[in-house]
């Protein structure tokens, strides 16, 4: 018998968000992970906001939570997640709101990030996954490895102008899309800036490719499992992998001799000395040439093979962090807020991976 659907809807329901999501739903254990590092930060929380009255604000953990999710289902914009807050019911239950709950503005977001940024919210949530990972014992304390990548920064090339020129204050063909001929025109980083992100820098990702405006990720992978412990964004230049790289073995602090695979952009014969005064010890690719600044009493030992084979695995992460999280392209302007957005997305990427080994422990 063919059955008929019903229009009228019941007055009323006694399902809650958290019986919508199935028992083995892959963000259940994601979200314990996330909860548990965000319970340490309840002091830094409690900073973050007056005490002296006034409107409640949406509590930090749900913008950072929501933030995660934005990552972890590839939302390409906090306009958009506020919308799918509406209906979608696995985003309610994350954030702990009840069916009946109003959704916050997606302004919300913009007026919480200078708050988030002031207190280093997103850089002590990170450390907090970490520790986890730690504690869980999924890190390695003695092989790392380095790369860094681009972000392509929220500015077009049309906003790439001189430093120096005056405006001619003539009117533009198009208000929305003028046209700028700077064919046969040398534009460098020196003598050019962009007028709607000066921090970005104009940089190429090799011979041959075109030249964007944009910021360098820096990603410091231990070698056992693939997790991220430190994640950075600078300004885009030929020296930014290396300086980043030592900064970053500089916040880590090996009390013993450690590795850090990287490839041929870090075969710098200053680079390899600076490691090993931090007592580590450089597993460098060499360039195509097969000139290196690393000789045999290195490069024989196997676990430089071993370091040479496992560094490729920073590539997923990038790979994962750009495609599935939307980092391809910072939807924010500086160095500050694309750090925080790409900090981020590293710490769902290290909740991602630790429910999955914790899973199979």
């Amino acid at each position: 018998m063919r059955g008929k659907s019903e229009s009228q809807e019941t007055m009323l329901t006694l399902r809650t968000p958290a019986q919508c999501v199935p028992p083995a739903h892959p963000l259940r254990p994601i979200k314990e992970l996330a909860d548990d590092a965000l319970k340490a930060l309840s002091r830094d929380f409690d900073a973050m906001y007056s005490k002296d009255g006034g409107r409640e604000s949406v509590p930090p953990e749900r913008l950072l939570k929501s933030t995660l999710l934005m990552a972890l289902y590839s939302v390409r914009s906090e306009r958009l997640f506020c919308e799918q807050l509406d209906y979608n019911f696995l985003f309610r239950w994350f954030l702990d709101m009840s069916a009946v709950e109003r959704s916050f503005d997606h302004s919300t977001f913009s007026k919480n990030r200078d708050r988030l940024l002031e207190h280093a919210i997103v850089q002590k949530f990170f450390v907090a996954v970490v520790e986890q990972a730690r504690a869980a014992e999924l890190l390695s304390d003695e092989h790392f490895t380095v790369d860094g990548t681009l972000i392509e920064a929220l500015a077009s090339q049309k906003s790439f102008r001189p430093k120096q020129k005056k405006d001619d204050h003539e009117p533009p063909d198009d208000k929305g899309n003028p046209s700028v001929d700077f064919h046969g025109e040398k534009r460098t980083n020196d003598t050019h800036a962009s007028t709607t992100d000066p921090e970005a820098k104009l940089m190429r990702k090799g011979k041959g490719k075109e030249a964007k405006l944009c910021f360098m990720g820096h990603a410091l992978m231990e070698n056992r499992h693939g997790l991220l412990v430190e994640m950075r964004v600078t300004e885009a230049n030929g020296k930014a992998e290396r300086e980043a790289a030592l900064q970053m073995l500089d916040g880590t602090k090996p009390d013993k001799r450690v590795t850090l695979g990287a490839d041929a952009g870090y075969d710098v014969k200053s680079f390899a000395a600076e490691c090993r005064t931090r007592n580590v010890t450089p597993h460098i690719a060499p360039h195509r040439g097969g000139h290196s600044v690393l000789d045999a009493r290195t490069t024989r030992h196997p676990g430089y093979e071993i370091s040479q084979r496992v560094r490729k695995r920073v590539e997923e992460i990038f790979g994962w962090m750009k495609t599935v999280g939307n980092l391809r392209r910072s939807r924010y302007r500086g160095v500050a807020r694309t750090e925080m957005a790409a900090v981020m997305t590293g710490t769902a990427y290290n909740l991602m991976r630790m429910s999955r080994l914790m899973a199979t422990a």
